[in-house]
């Protein structure tokens, strides 16, 4: 009986079925689990993921401005959040980058202050390089002193080996993504088709997405449109 294949790159022919190196998590795949991120990176072997999702419960702009709904609806719901210092935020990227397969990717979800101050210090001694953005149109007005937020943002990281050729499979992906959340069931509700079609364009088979911060389970609904196998999970 021949032994499991070594995984040397997800692109690559040889690349092991990610269900296969996930055994004891088999339980908590494709389905909302309460737990620490953490916690669950912990669990997960190195090179067990193909791509991941992270949007980090920082409050960039909660932190600068005082808009003064923060005791009403939802403005009580996102100041409420429980905040990721620094510290905490530069864990979860290291060990995504260490559950990543090689030239796997990490879409990042920052906010315009984050974008401007940058986040080399988050990814400072990681396998993680910033290889691009996108900026989702989310085509409603939000608040803002002087401009009004209507977009948020992505950075696309990916493990060493940098590689573009057979790693990013669909070239027809705007850097400026138009999609309005309908019934939007949290207070950071993110574009499911955008982050579908994302997931398509950089991994194959069944292989496992993460998403170790998941809020709305928003990845999760990507994975079912796309038939990738979803783990992640949220402390609420």
């Amino acid at each position: 009986m021949a032994g499991p294949q070594k995984s040397s790159s997800v692109y690559g022919s040889d690349c092991m079925l990610q269900e296969s190196k996930l055994p004891g998590l088999k339980k908590i795949m494709n389905r909302r689990n309460r737990m620490n991120g953490l916690t669950l990176l912990d669990r997960m072997p190195d090179c067990s993921v193909q791509a991941a999702f992270f949007d980090p419960q920082y409050r960039g702009i909660l932190d600068r401005m005082k808009y003064g709904n923060e005791g009403v609806s939802r403005g009580r719901l996102r100041s409420g959040m429980e905040q990721m210092s620094a510290d905490t935020v530069r864990e979860f990227l290291g060990e995504m980058g260490r559950v990543l397969v090689p030239s796997g990717t990490l879409f990042l979800w920052i906010d315009k202050f984050h974008l401007v101050d940058g986040i080399s210090g988050w990814i400072e001694g990681t396998c993680l390089n910033a290889v691009d953005m996108i900026t989702w149109d989310k085509q409603r007005m939000g608040m803002g002193y002087r401009t009004r937020r209507c977009s948020e943002h992505m950075v696309v990281l990916q493990k060493s080996p940098k590689r573009a050729k057979n790693v990013w499979r669909d070239h027809g992906i705007p850097d400026v993504w138009p999609e309005k959340v309908e019934g939007r069931n949290h207070t950071h509700a993110k574009p499911v088709r955008l982050q579908a079609r994302l997931i398509e364009c950089v991994t194959t088979g069944r292989g496992a997405v993460l998403d170790p911060a998941a809020g709305g389970y928003s990845v999760l609904e990507s994975c079912k449109r796309t038939g990738r196998n979803f783990i992640g999970c949220d402390l609420r």
